[in-house]
C-alpha cells in the first residue's frame, strides 16, 4: 500500500534539484575575488610593459632618424635587444594569464558537469515518482488508511511537483548548453596559450640573433668607423644575389625564388590593394611558425580528426578539430582531386588542433570563406582554389589582410592587420602578441628593399 511518504519523497528530489542548481553557483562565486584579483595584478604589469616598449620604441624611431654609424647601430641593436626581452615578458604574462584563465574554467567545467550529473537523477527520481502516482488507482484510495480529501490534496500538491519537470528539463538544457561554451573557450585560451609559446619562441630566437650580431660588429670593427662602413657595404645585397636568394614556403610547398615570390606577391597585391612587401612578411613569419609545428597526414583512425606525422609514421590526436575542419577539408581535396589522407597539413600543438594548409597556412574552415573570392583573385573564377597552389596562398593571405585593415597601407595599420592573422581581432592589441607584428613588418621592410634593388621590377 503506497502511503504520503511516497509523495514526501518528491519534495526532497525537488529540494535537491534546487541544491543541485545552487550548489556550483555559489563555488564559483567564492572563485571570483581571488581570480579578479590574480587577473587585475597581471593586466597591471601587462600595462607597465607595454608602456616600457613604447618608449623603447619611441627611442628606437630616433635613433632610427639619426645617420648611420657605428655608435648608432650598437644603440640600436642594444634598444632592440631590450624590447625583444620585454616582449618575452609581456609573452609570458599573457601565458600566466591565459593559465589562470584555463584553470577557472576548468573548475566552472567541473562544478557544470557535477551540477548536470544532479539535474539527471533529480529527474529520474521525479520521473519515478510520476510513474508511481498514475499507476495508484481508485480501489487503493478506497483502502487506503488516509481520506479521500487527503490523497487529492496529495495529488493536487503533486500537479504542482510535475510542473518541476518542465523546470528540470530546460536546466538540464540550459547547463549542457553553459558547459559547452566553457569547454569551447577553455580550447579557445588553451590554443591562444600555445600561440603565445610560439611567439615567444620567435622572441627568444630574435634576442639570440640580435646579441650575435652585435658581438659580430664589434670583433670586426673593433670600434673603428672606418671598419664598420665597410662592412655594411660587404652586407647590401646587389640584385643579382637577391635574384638568387630562395623563399621558403610553409606547408610542405618547399622552396621558390625570391624574385618569383615577389611576382606573386604583386600580382596578389594589385588584387586586394595590400603591400606586396607585407604579404611576404606575413609568409615569411608563417613559415618560422611552420617549422615550429611540423608535417603530418590526416587518418580519421581511430578517431575522425586523428592523423600521424608524414615522415615518422607517430600517431597524432586532434590532426584536425573533427566538428569544424575535417569536413570542410574532405571537400576541399574532393573538389581539387587530392588524396586526403595523401596531403600534408600542420601538425597539432601540444594542446588543439592542427590541420593548416598550405604557404598562408589556413584551417579548411577558415579556407571555404575566403575559397570563391581567391578564385576570383587570382583569375580562375571557375577552377576552385587550392591552398597549395602559391598564387592561391599569396592572394588567400592578401585578402585576410585586407580584411584585416592593411589596405589603409600605413605602417600602423598594417602592424594591426599582421595582429590580426596571427591573433584574431580581440588580441591584437595585446603586448604579449606584439612580437608577431613587430616580426612581420621587420619582414616586409627587407623585403621593400629587395623589391627597390630590383627596380621595382
Amino acid at each position: 500500500m503506497r502511503s504520503p511518504a511516497r509523495f514526501l519523497s518528491v519534495f526532497a528530489v525537488v529540494t535537491l534539484l534546487l541544491g543541485a542548481v545552487i550548489a556550483p553557483t555559489l563555488l564559483l562565486a567564492q572563485e571570483a575575488p581571488e581570480t579578479a584579483e590574480r587577473r587585475a595584478k597581471l593586466q597591471a604589469e601587462l600595462d607597465a610593459l607595454e608602456k616600457d616598449i613604447a618608449a623603447n620604441q619611441a627611442e628606437a624611431d630616433k635613433l632610427n632618424a639619426a645617420g648611420q654609424t657605428l655608435s648608432r647601430d650598437v644603440q640600436l641593436l642594444d634598444n632592440q635587444i631590450h624590447k625583444a626581452k620585454l616582449q618575452v615578458q609581456a609573452t609570458q604574462l599573457g601565458i600566466q594569464q591565459l593559465s589562470g584563465n584555463i584553470v577557472t574554467h576548468t573548475k566552472t567545467i567541473g562544478a557544470l558537469d557535477s551540477k548536470l550529473v544532479s539535474e539527471k537523477e533529480s529527474l529520474a527520481q521525479i520521473l519515478r515518482n510520476t510513474d508511481r502516482i498514475d499507476d495508484y488507482s481508485l480501489v487503493e484510495v478506497a483502502l487506503s488508511a488516509e481520506d479521500v480529501s487527503s490523497f487529492f490534496s496529495d495529488l493536487d500538491t503533486y500537479s504542482s511537483v510535475k510542473q518541476a519537470l518542465g523546470f528540470s528539463f530546460n536546466e538540464i538544457r540550459d547547463t549542457r548548453s553553459e558547459a559547452e561554451k566553457a569547454r569551447d573557450q577553455l580550447e579557445e585560451e588553451r590554443k591562444s596559450q600555445e600561440d603565445l609559446k610560439q611567439a615567444q619562441e620567435l622572441a627568444k630566437g630574435k634576442v639570440q640573433t640580435q646579441q650575435d650580431e652585435k658581438k659580430k660588429i664589434l670583433t670586426v670593427t673593433k670600434g673603428q668607423e672606418s671598419a664598420y662602413k665597410i662592412l655594411i657595404q660587404s652586407k647590401q645585397k646587389t640584385a643579382s644575389q637577391i635574384r638568387a636568394e630562395l623563399f621558403a614556403l610553409a606547408g610542405g610547398n618547399g622552396e621558390i625564388t625570391l624574385p618569383v615570390a615577389i611576382a606573386l606577391a604583386k600580382q596578389a597585391g594589385a588584387a586586394t590593394g595590400v603591400n606586396p612587401a607585407l604579404i611576404l612578411g606575413i609568409l615569411k613569419q608563417e613559415t618560422n611558425l611552420g617549422k615550429n609545428v611540423g608535417q603530418c597526414l590526416l587518418t580519421n583512425s581511430p578517431a575522425k580528426g586523428d592523423g600521424k606525422g608524414k615522415n615518422t609514421g607517430t600517431p597524432f590526436a586532434g590532426v584536425m578539430k573533427p566538428t569544424r575542419d575535417v569536413d570542410p577539408f574532405m571537400a576541399i581535396t574532393a573538389s581539387l582531386g587530392i588524396d586526403p589522407y595523401a596531403q600534408v597539413v600542420s601538425c597539432p600543438p601540444s594542446y588543439g588542433y592542427g590541420g593548416a594548409m598550405g604557404p598562408a597556412q589556413f584551417i579548411p574552415s577558415t579556407w571555404v570563406l575566403y575559397k570563391d573570392r581567391i578564385a576570383s583573385l587570382a583569375g580562375h573564377p571557375g577552377t576552385p582554389a587550392n591552398p597549395w597552389n602559391n598564387l592561391d596562398a599569396f592572394t588567400a593571405t592578401a585578402l585576410l589582410m585586407a580584411d584585416n585593415g592593411a589596405t589603409a597601407k600605413t605602417p600602423a595599420a598594417e602592424r594591426t592587420a599582421a595582429l590580426r592573422y596571427f591573433a584574431g581581432w580581440g588580441n591584437a592589441s595585446n603586448p604579449a602578441y606584439a612580437f608577431y607584428g613587430d616580426g612581420v613588418m621587420g619582414f616586409a621592410a627587407q623585403f621593400e628593399s629587395d623589391i627597390n634593388t630590383l627596380g621595382g621590377s
